[in-house]
């Protein structure tokens, strides 16, 4: 009986170790595959912007090619079949899928797709791959977008002078010097697409369309902290306020005012220290009413979507 237990405990802790050993090759084959979707979507004329192709670009390259297929400059690509895998039919439906099927190919072949005229990377495609860069020659300050523990060089560029003496013989820590404060700052500050959180349809379609948001789909993170949208064209964050603000009893309005301006200043505070300007949008007048009343400041900040639920 001992001997069945102490063999049951140590298959447990096999499995546990085993678990834990792949966890980390995993993550890196994760991170690869995005980074060569990246620069393989690069080279190819997109009329969205390349939004679809960093939206998409955690999934392996046949499915990223299939969603994101539709947004692809058509006019300024050729596909030949060089390895003839893909059929080839007379209707547009079967050309249409012949053309996916070219793209999707797994391997880059040579001359399979022939791009027309000189190809300008696409906006959020080379925003995602600069923010990749960044993160891999400063890993540590990434951290911090993902929730983790203070990275060294960030508690050095926050590190403040002790009041208290300092024990004979040792020597005080110098500051961190300029160059490392900017860079901590800058790899706190890089827009990290993520997710919508929650299954809120309405409030994401609204933060998707007002700014316009810059990745639609997606929350941007910046310094640890989600925010609804990042407005196309320009460096403004958006949070936005769906609440059907006019139906809510006197005590929740008070309850929900409350808890949103202490969220809003922290918002702002960190959109502003990143170099972000910063926008709130709410629904109604009522709702920008109530907020202005119990917090003025935030008066150059909010305005009135009319987005509805």
């Amino acid at each position: 009986m001992k001997a069945t237990t102490r063999l049951r405990a140590c298959l447990a802790l096999l499995f546990f170790l085993s678990a834990c050993a792949t966890s980390a090759p995993d993550a890196r084959m994760f991170r690869e595959q995005r980074v060569t979707n990246l620069q393989r979507a690069a080279q190819l004329p997109w009329k969205d912007e390349g939004r679809c192709v960093v939206q998409e670009a955690a999934q392996p390259w046949s499915v990223l090619a299939k969603r994101c297929f539709p947004v692809l400059d058509h006019d300024r690509v050729r596909f030949h079949d060089t390895t003839g895998r893909c059929t080839v039919a007379s209707t547009d439906a079967a050309v249409l899928v012949w053309g996916v099927c070219v793209l999707a190919a797994p391997e880059i072949i040579a001359g399979a797709v022939i791009v027309i005229g000189v190809v300008v990377v696409a906006v959020a495609i080379k925003e995602a791959m600069d923010a990749h860069e960044l993160r891999h020659l400063y890993p540590e300050e990434a951290g911090t977008a993902h929730g983790t523990q203070i990275t060294t060089r960030e508690h050095l560029a926050n590190q403040q002078p002790t009041l208290e003496p300092e024990p004979a013989g040792k020597a005080r820590q110098p500051p961190a010097p300029p160059w490392l404060v900017d860079q901590t700052r800058r790899a706190r500050c890089e827009p990290i697409p993520v997710k919508h959180r929650g299954g809120d349809d309405a409030h994401n379609k609204c933060a998707d369309r007002i700014p316009p948001n810059r990745y639609p789909g997606m929350d941007v993170l910046v310094d640890g902290k989600h925010f609804d949208a990042l407005q196309v064209g320009v460096h403004v964050l958006w949070e936005i306020k769906t609440d059907q603000f006019a139906t809510y009893s006197l005590f929740l309005r008070n309850q929900v005012i409350t808890a949103q301006v202490e969220e809003l200043l922290e918002e702002r505070r960190i959109a502003r220290a990143c170099g972000y300007g910063f926008v709130i949008g709410v629904s109604s007048d009522a709702h920008k009413a109530a907020l202005l009343e119990r917090e003025p400041s935030l008066a150059p900040d909010v305005v009135v979507t009319g987005c509805t639920r």
